[in-house]
């Protein structure tokens, strides 16, 4: 991450900072999990990256290696029903303060992935292509998608047939046919267009 000490100089980022990320914006079902993270300069992990980058044995990995090493993390969520009333920015907003929230220490600043910041208490900045920057963000992109990997591959045992293993919600062909062929579940989000148009369907 070649651009991080560039960036704590312009933002004059203070030591207790976390990162923070969301993942999950984009899919028709299941919740936006996101993470807040402050490193602990002291274990310095390495391999940090954005999660979309990394292997899944490596996500895996440092998954388990950034809850041992950081000074504290929490991983928060909106739920679909969340989702559905508020609107995907507005539920990802919520997750992320949330998270910063349920830290066990509560940073002095906030980096966030991304271009918006949650309306907080807290001095932040939001840095485009974060996770990929900053090493704090990209630990949080880590614990928020193996997390949301996870609980799709644990749906795709509760609603087999729709493929949430291999596809983790997104609207890919396999998972637009199931729709199509199995109606939705509870755990899709009646707000988003392939979705809304089935269930008007039915109505």
């Amino acid at each position: 991450m070649p651009e991080i000490d560039d960036l704590f100089a312009e933002f004059d980022v203070p030591l207790l900072t976390a990162g923070v990320d969301e993942v999950g914006r984009g899919p028709l079902c299941g919740d936006v999990v996101t993470a807040a993270v402050i490193l602990d300069p002291n274990n310095p992990i390495t391999g940090l990256n954005d999660s979309k980058k990394l292997t899944e044995k490596r996500r895996e990995a440092l998954y388990l290696e950034i809850k041992e090493k950081a000074l504290s993390f929490c991983i928060a969520r909106a739920s679909v029903a969340e989702i559905d009333e508020l609107n995907i920015l507005q539920a990802s907003l919520l997750a992320m303060h949330r998270a910063v929230a349920g830290l066990s220490v509560q940073p002095e600043f906030v980096l966030v992935d991304g271009n918006r910041v949650p309306n907080w208490p807290y001095r932040a900045q939001a840095v485009v292509k974060g996770d990929s920057r900053v090493p704090a963000i990209a630990a949080a992109s880590i614990l928020a998608k193996v997390t949301r990997d996870r609980e799709m591959a644990e749906f795709d045992t509760v609603y087999p047939g729709y493929g949430m293993a291999g596809h983790k919600g997104y609207p890919t062909k396999v998972h637009l046919e199931a729709l199509k062929q199995l109606g939705i579940t509870p755990i899709h989000r009646r707000s988003y267009a392939p979705v809304r148009a089935i269930v008007e369907a039915e109505s």
